[in-house]
């Protein structure tokens, strides 16, 4: 209930500060530099999600990409044809419109990652084979 409770808190914040700097910009005292615009966020989404020790998806790929952040535990995250590579707390990464990935916890504990979208839809493809997700194989 707490976690809901300051996810709740960070999106208040988030959306008073992009109304308070659209303001600051209409003519309050300078803060920028050149020209810079709040943007419409309707396609964004933000989201929560846990996975226990080993879980993970399958390969998939989103229409206009996806941000993942570590909250809590390691991360094991695969693009096809590179390398598996874990990350922990506070490391975050890019995957691009319609690359195909995967991500999910690594073996020996539990993953809450935070995850962010840009709009678009999700393609779901083969479920990641052991190998694949021991980082022995790359396809």
């Amino acid at each position: 209930m707490k976690r809901i409770a300051l996810a709740s808190f960070l999106v208040v914040i988030f959306i008073a500060s992009t109304r308070w700097t659209g303001a600051q910009q209409r003519g309050g005292p300078a803060q920028f530099t050149g020209t810079s615009t709040v943007m419409d966020g309707k396609d964004l989404s933000a989201a929560r999600r846990r996975f226990e020790a080993g879980a993970r998806t399958y390969w998939h790929s989103h229409d206009n990409g996806q941000l993942l952040l570590v909250e809590k535990g390691k991360m094991r995250v695969q693009k096809r044809g590179q390398p598996m590579r874990e990350l922990g707390v506070g490391e975050s990464d890019y995957t691009g419109p319609n690359v195909v990935h995967w991500h999910g916890a690594a073996p020996d504990q539990p993953l809450v990652q935070i995850n962010i979208g840009f709009g678009g839809g999700s393609k779901w493809f083969e479920e990641v084979t052991a190998d694949e997700y021991a980082g022995k194989k790359s396809q």
